[in-house]
Parts: C-alpha cells; structure tokens; sequence
C-alpha cells in the first residue's frame, strides 16, 4: 500500500511541476502554449473564412467553452487523472503479473521500437478505444446523462470540442490509459499524441470547411518535417542541408494533397461529418447516434455509423430538451448524478 501511495504522490508532485513550467516557460515543446496556439489559429480560420457566415464570431456559450479548455486540460488532470492513473497502471500490471507470473509492461515490443513506431501504435490504439467509449457514451443511458454537456453545444465552433463533463474525464482516461501505459506509451508520448488529435478536434468542430486536397497537403508536410529533420527516429536524410530540408518538405506536402487529398475525408474526421454527430434529429434507425470517430473517420466506415446525408451546415444542434439544460458550467457538471432516465425516453427522443 505504501508503494502506491508513493506512485500517487510522485505523480501528483510531477505533473504539479509540470504544469507550473508549462506556464512560465513558453517554447515551442510547450503543451500549455500549444493548446493557446491551436486555439487562436482555428478562431482566426472561423473569423477569415467562416463556413456558417450568419453565425457570430463569439458564438453562444464560447467563453464558457473556452474555460471548459483549461478545466478539462489542465485542472482536472492536475487534481486527479495523472496520479490517480499511474496508480492504476501498477496496480493492474502487478495483479497480472502476481496471478500469471507475465509482466506486460517488461515485455513490451514497442520497448525498443523507433519513436515513429511508438507514437503510430499509440495514435491507432488510443483513437480505437476512443471511438469505442465514445459509442458506449451514447449507448449507456447514465453516460448519456453526462454526455449531454458535448451536446448541448447549439452553435458550433472549436472550442466546442472542449466542452464535456468532467465524468467523461474519468470514462475515457481510465480506459485508454491502460492500453497505452501497458504498451510503453509515457507521458511525453502521450502529449505528443495528444497535442496532433487536440488540433484534429478543434479542426472538426470549427466553423470552417477545408477541400481534402489542404488537409491531405498539411498532413503530407507533416510527415516530411519528420523526414527532414531526422525526428522522432527517422533518419533517412543525413544531414541534409536547408534546401534539401525545404524541398523535402514542399515535396511531401504535394504527394500528401495529390495521395491523401481524395481518401482524407474518409480517413480523418472532418466539421462535414462531425456537424452531423451533433445534429437535434437522428435518424430513426440510428436513435444511439451516428459518426462517432474523433480523429479517425475510417472506424466510422469500418462498423457502418458513418451517415452523410447532404450538407449539414445550417441544421439544428443539441438533442431534443437542449431547450432546458443547465447553461452554467457548475449545474452542467452536476447534472448526471441525480438525473434517472427511463430508456423508455431515450427512445421518444428519437421520434421527436
């Protein structure tokens, strides 16, 4: 017991000091300054270019969204999750390996694996459950309760991913976390993953719309910046020089919108399908939801939710009853815990 109280306090004062650098050193391997970053750059791309042009600048609930941004990232995390999770982690390995004598966590594969393989395997996984807890959300009606709070979201924008009850903290992270801690993913792993999927959930929840071939473009640049700049263990050029660091770059970024561009609305999450995740009438057959992937489409595709009707820039957000869900952050985070709903209603819902 003393061995985990341990773990719960080494963790707790870790990620403590984390945050706290995070905050007063600002550069570019900076999570917190990444979160601001991503988050200025998608408001700008809504200001410039917006998809929905009727819609305000600062939509309905935005600041209360933008404060839900720090809550669920920061706070929640430095409170609870990154203590509370290395402890499970232990726990669990140690119960497998007391009762089989196999330590998963030595017997890692990816334990000497390149640092691109790592984060693929991490990025792959992570996202499958995701989309998995993500159904369960839906499917369960006390989930749903908590649920509710992502979709009481009446105007769309990017701070709008942001936006969930603290609970789903609690869902997601303890149930991800596993995997990944077991397959070796650490905590700087992690946020590397994290900060490329903070930036797909801001794009899909952003009132804008970006051809295919931009998104496939950007993507095919990314990979090329790995390429020549030898990151993350890929060390095919050997130090090239900085024109051969551009070309890669500018080439990748090329063969990324001429490949991908075609085939990235189906592999990657998108605000053309995301909008309809959210939309206040389902179809009557799909009455537990539709398009449930948060980076990755293709889960969509694969289990037959994905639904795209027609464009769905103007319908309706929220769920039939948004009219009178709370609209302040503390009854939001409350709501749930005395909230009984008959299945029976989940069903009149649907037929609304």
């Amino acid at each position: 017991m003393e061995k985990y109280l341990e773990i719960f306090i080494n963790a707790y004062r870790g990620y403590a000091r984390y945050l706290w650098h995070e905050i007063t050193h600002p550069g570019w391997h900076n999570y917190f300054y990444w979160l601001i970053g991503v988050s200025v750059f998608f408001f700008l791309l809504e200001v410039l270019s917006p998809w929905r042009k009727e819609q305000p600048k600062f939509r309905k609930d935005f600041w209360l969204d933008f404060f839900y941004m720090f809550f669920n990232f920061f706070l929640f995390s430095l409170i609870v999750y990154n203590a509370a999770s290395q402890v499970v982690v232990n726990l669990f390995n140690d119960g497998i390996r007391s009762f089989t004598g196999f330590d998963l966590q030595a017997s890692n594969p990816l334990r000497t694996a390149p640092m691109w393989a790592i984060l693929l395997v991490g990025f792959v996984v992570r996202d499958f459950v995701q989309w998995w807890i993500h159904r369960l959300l839906h499917r369960s009606d006390t989930l749903w309760e908590f649920h509710k709070v992502h979709h009481s979201v009446e105007q769309m924008g990017f701070a709008a991913h942001l936006r969930y009850h603290w609970m789903e903290n609690v869902v997601y992270r303890t149930i991800e976390y596993l995997p990944l801690a077991l397959l070796g993913i650490g905590l700087y792993d992690f946020f590397i993953i994290h900060i490329f999927t903070l930036a797909v959930g801001h794009y899909n929840h952003s009132n804008i719309t970006v051809p295919g071939y931009i998104t496939g473009g950007v993507v095919g640049m990314l990979v090329g910046i790995v390429i020549a700049t030898s990151g993350f263990d890929v060390n095919i050029l050997q130090n090239p020089a900085a024109w051969q660091q551009l070309l890669v770059v500018a080439g990748a970024g090329l063969v990324g919108a001429v490949l991908l561009g075609p085939v990235m609305k189906i592999i990657f999450n998108s605000p053309e399908m995301h909008i309809w995740h959210h939309a206040y009438e389902l179809p009557k057959e799909r009455r537990f939801g539709i398009n449930f992937g948060l980076t990755l489409a293709v889960w969509d595709y694969i289990f037959g939710t994905a639904y795209i009707p027609h464009e769905g820039r103007d319908i309706r957000l929220g769920f039939p009853g948004v009219e009178t869900f709370p609209q302040d952050f503390v009854h939001q985070n409350l709501h749930g815990f005395s909230t009984k709903k008959d299945p029976a209603e989940r069903i009149m819902e649907s037929k609304t």
